[in-house]
């Protein structure tokens, strides 16, 4: 006896999310939230962000949640490990995870007194820029500001009539010589983050898929202001 087979059942499971933290002596402080492109890992978009925050910020570090294997250093080396955020795959159910993560992160730290619920910034690099951007004009109530390195705008930018961020401010970043977000894919990106964003600043720097100490700088000085 045969049947057809039912597909896509699914079961509910509970996952850990890791992040890391630097906090201030004293708070509740200004809170930059970092989260790594494509690959990478915590530990490495920390130490990005620890050198783009002011004096006096918290900073916590978000890991991706989806892990996957990479090539050894060296030959006969151990496999390495690395983080990203979404596929192809049911994208959506990724971006809620996104979300969720984010919105319960910030709901901790204010409420262990960690940050100001007023000064919360977002900043993402590569793949994880988008998905800040969907959760920024979802949710503009929760951050003071985003910031974007070397990514992309939600691709449902023009048409998804939920996104909304007039208390919002914006910056992103672009390297003149990114394989990925090419000067010619970027260059409409300040003119569509205004039409919701409170005040957009957009500038190219003289880099590749990467972050360059200039970039680094300018946040630093961005984040002040």
């Amino acid at each position: 006896m045969t049947s057809d087979p039912n597909s896509d059942q699914i079961l509910t499971a509970r996952i850990n999310l890791y992040y890391d933290l630097h906090a201030p002596a004293t708070g509740p402080a200004p809170l930059l939230i970092a989260l790594h492109g494509y690959g990478a890992n915590k530990q490495q978009m920390m130490r990005e962000a620890q050198q783009m925050a002011p004096e006096g910020f918290a900073i916590a570090s978000l890991q991706g949640f989806h892990q996957h294997l990479k090539e050894p250093y060296y030959k006969g080396g151990p496999l390495r490990f690395g983080f990203g955020w979404l596929t192809n795959f049911r994208p959506e159910e990724s971006v809620a995870l996104h979300h969720r993560a984010l919105l319960d992160l910030i709901s901790r730290l204010v409420e262990e007194g960690v940050a100001d619920a007023s000064r919360i910034y977002l900043v993402g690099f590569s793949q994880s820029c988008a998905l800040n951007y969907r959760f920024a004009f979802s949710n503009p109530e929760r951050l003071r500001g985003v910031i974007g390195i070397c990514g992309g705008i939600p691709g449902d930018w023009e048409t998804n009539h939920g996104y909304h961020g007039p208390e919002l401010d914006v910056f992103h970043l672009a390297g003149s010589r990114d394989e990925f977000y090419s000067p010619e894919r970027v260059r409409d990106y300040k003119q569509q983050l205004a039409t919701r964003a409170r005040d957009v600043t957009f500038k190219s720097y003289d880099a590749a898929h990467e972050i360059v100490a200039e970039m680094r700088e300018d946040i630093r000085q961005w984040l002040k202001s």
